[in-house]
């Protein structure tokens, strides 16, 4: 099992859309592990977008996350970093393939509707960044046994 970190961007809180992408994870067989509206602070923003600091965009990528609530969260299942970006899809709607989150609901680039973690290393960092420790919650869910065959989990 695999854990990474998502949040919904201030565009698609506002544009009520968090029921609909929950679902997608949910319905794919994700499990939540870790979950809290918040507005995020400049500082939380500038550690999660240090690696893009001095680019043209990063000072309006900060302005736009913190703008509105985001709502961030933990995702577990096998291979869930790769799963997740891809039910996510590519980074401008207009590009992204219809039945990925971004493609059906995304027109832009810039606000691209979700954040997902790229790598192991990536989540790691974000996940101690956004959730700190304890505050991802262990649970075994029975719907594993439906989600994957028993090889998916070794």
């Amino acid at each position: 099992m695999e854990t990474t970190l998502i949040f919904l961007k201030p565009d698609a809180v506002q544009r009520g859309l968090i029921a609909p992408i929950l679902a997608r994870f949910e319905a794919k067989g994700l499990t939540f592990v870790g979950m809290k509206l918040m507005n995020v602070p400049r500082a939380t923003a500038e550690q999660h977008y240090a690696e893009h600091a001095g680019k043209p965009f990063y000072d309006g990528l900060l302005n736009f996350v913190t703008s509105s609530p985001v709502l961030v969260l933990a995702i577990r299942g096998v291979n869930a970093i790769a799963v997740c970006r891809n039910l996510i899809g590519a980074t401008n709607g207009q590009k992204a393939a219809p039945g990925t989150i971004r493609g059906d609901y995304g027109m832009s680039g810039g606000n691209n509707l979700v954040h997902g973690s790229d790598s192991p290393e990536s989540a790691e960092r974000e996940l101690k960044l956004w959730f700190g420790e304890g505050g991802i919650v262990d649970i075994n869910k029975t719907q594993n046994q439906w989600v994957y065959d028993p090889s998916d989990l070794k």
